[in-house]
């Protein structure tokens, strides 16, 4: 490991959780929450660099005031010798004196005192210990002394300030701690050269740790070996914004911490705070700046540019997604029949029974016969033999099905729908057009959802990879075709919220006007905000975060996290 350094707060952290490390240190990946937000937050002025000192030298010039210690924030130090770097929050000096402040937004440690046996007791609640630093805030105070130390100075203490309590903690710096840091160091040099360790079991601070929708770790544990369910981390719905801007004209630029999008008078329409925002699609005319740009990749934000029909044009994709170690994996199984035969079997049994459902329960006049054969070819894809046969199992399917799929709607619709059948290219009616639009934008979400879970959306298994193609986005929206697509199309339709006067019908097809598009992304964020029951983990999850876990128990099936793969059927 010695072509790189070791940032010391993720080494820090393996003392905590080596699967955190792993994530972080070897695959990059560092994901937001509430408390990371706050701990950004606490750091802002902290971390502000100071311009009275860069460095740590010694030698730097004296404060005016002697009895006063010198800060510097924001210090940078590396060691070739113990292949490690560290940005320290605040350093006081005082001549050849340092003493590291590492500032933390939460609370110190509290251990309750156990009475001596021969102590009754009069309080119900046991009295606590003086506070004291958590563990991994001690290594990392470690690491930073010593680095002080190589740098020239002498360095007896360092501070630790807990924002939630405004206490500072002192923490002696001696050789035992230094000892104990070393040996996390060197634990985590081993950890990082194998594979990626399993995740802890049902610990209480998985709870709160933001790499838990990536780490998954009790849905790994009851795929692999435990009887326990999973406990419901997953907040039900997706509290994120997901923007799409769509009016002609419309700008869209950062101004501190909000997007801000104005329309072409200039005026402002709408503030957007980038904390909150997940993903962004523009389609047609709307101009984003090179600064909003550069921000939402710095914050990992992807950008999808559409045309105003909906086809995938470009997007921008922030390189934070990257993860060789999956992409690897990802290949590597596709490249073996046997392994993406597994995958596929799963996509298209899944697909078909939603398919089934779907039309069991919008059509009471569903012939016996139709529903009898879509369940045996349903059966028959878990154990077809190859993904060409998959493919033909598949498309018998599809023929069933949107035979069957015009008597879902009201009329008019439902005439035009039923002498045109299933059209993509253009699309001749209506229900057509709102089917392709609904299949583009799923596959857009896809692709978000697997770009999350560190996946090549254009490697698949079932659908042929092409240039340009997003394959495997393909391949992981086929369980949900009929659950998010096609339901946006029978819901909007027969309830009304898509009438005649939203559809231009001419000699190349049928699209949306802009008052079309505004009632299909209505109808459309409603559908993916629906919760639904996971048939197998048991908790509830709205579509688009049933989406992003499907993605990545993907990902986690490809490295072998988990044995086995299987995906949301509803009954």
């Amino acid at each position: 490991m010695d072509e790189y350094l070791w940032p010391a707060r993720h080494v820090a952290e393996f003392a905590y959780c080596p699967r955190l490390f792993y994530f972080m240190e070897i695959e990059g990946i560092c994901l937001p929450n509430a408390d990371t937000e706050k701990g950004q937050a606490v750091h802002r002025r902290v971390d502000r660099p100071s311009h009275n000192g860069s460095t740590a030298e010694p030698a730097a010039a004296e404060p005016p005031d002697p009895q006063k210690p010198a800060t510097v924030r924001s210090l940078a130090l590396s060691s070739q010798k113990l292949n490690l770097t560290a940005t320290l929050d605040l350093a006081e000096l005082s001549g050849s004196e340092a003493v590291p402040v590492e500032y933390r937004k939460g609370r110190p440690q509290y251990k309750t005192l156990v009475p001596p046996p021969d102590d009754p007791g009069e309080s119900e609640d046991p009295p606590l210990a003086p506070a004291i630093p958590w563990p991994t805030d001690r290594i990392q105070l470690a690491f930073q002394a010593m680095l002080l130390e190589e740098a020239g100075y002498h360095v007896s203490h360092g501070v630790i300030y807990y924002a939630a309590e405004k206490r500072r903690l002192d923490v002696p710096i001696d050789e035992a701690l230094k000892a104990e840091a070393l040996r996390t160091l060197a634990d985590a040099r081993t950890c990082s050269a194998g594979p990626r360790p399993a995740p802890l079991v049902h610990d209480a601070r998985c709870l709160r740790c933001s790499l838990q929708p990536i780490c998954l770790p009790d849905e790994v544990h009851f795929a692999r070996e435990s009887d326990e369910p999973p406990r419901r981390i997953w907040p039900p719905r997706d509290d994120a914004i997901h923007l799409v801007a769509q009016q002609e004209g419309v700008k869209i630029g950062v101004c501190g911490q909000a997007m801000r999008i104005t329309d072409r008078d200039g005026k402002l329409v709408r503030e957007v705070p980038l904390a909150n925002l997940e993903s962004l699609a523009v389609l047609g005319g709307v101009q984003v700046s090179t600064q909003a740009l550069g921000v939402l990749a710095d914050k990992g934000i992807p950008v999808a540019y559409l045309s105003a029909a909906g086809r995938l044009i470009a997007m921008v994709d922030p390189l934070d997604a990257v993860s060789a170690h999956i992409r690897k994996a990802q290949v590597r199984k596709f490249d073996d029949p046997a392994g993406a035969l597994e995958l596929c079997r799963a996509l298209v049994a899944a697909k078909i029974a939603n398919q089934r459902t779907l039309l069991m329960r919008n059509r009471s006049d569903l012939p016996d016969q139709a529903a009898s054969d879509m369940l045996d070819l349903s059966r028959r894809a878990m154990l077809c033999p190859q993904v060409d046969q998959l493919r033909g199992l598949e498309g018998q399917a599809a023929a069933i099905y949107f035979a069957h799929f015009s008597g879902i709607f009201k009329s008019p619709f439902k005439e035009a729908f039923d002498a045109n059948g299933r059209q993509r290219r253009p699309p001749p009616d209506p229900v057509n057009s709102i089917l392709s639009f609904a299949y583009t934008m799923l596959a857009n979400d896809c692709i978000s959802a697997l770009r999350l879970a560190r996946l090549e959306p254009t490697i698949g298994a079932f659908h042929v990879s092409r240039p340009g193609r997003p394959a495997m986005a393909l391949d992981l929206m086929e369980p949900f075709r009929p659950l998010v697509a096609d339901s946006v199309a029978i819901s909007g339709f027969n309830r009304g919220e898509f009438v005649e006067g939203y559809f231009d019908r001419t000699a190349a097809g049928c699209a949306m006007t802009d008052a079309g598009r505004k009632a299909f992304f209505g109808v459309y964020g409603r559908r993916m905000d629906t919760e639904v029951t996971h048939p197998v983990y048991g908790y509830r999850l709205s579509y688009r975060r049933m989406i992003m876990l499907h993605a990545r128990m993907i990902a986690a099936w490809l490295i072998g996290d988990v044995p086995t793969l299987s995906f949301l059927v509803t009954r």
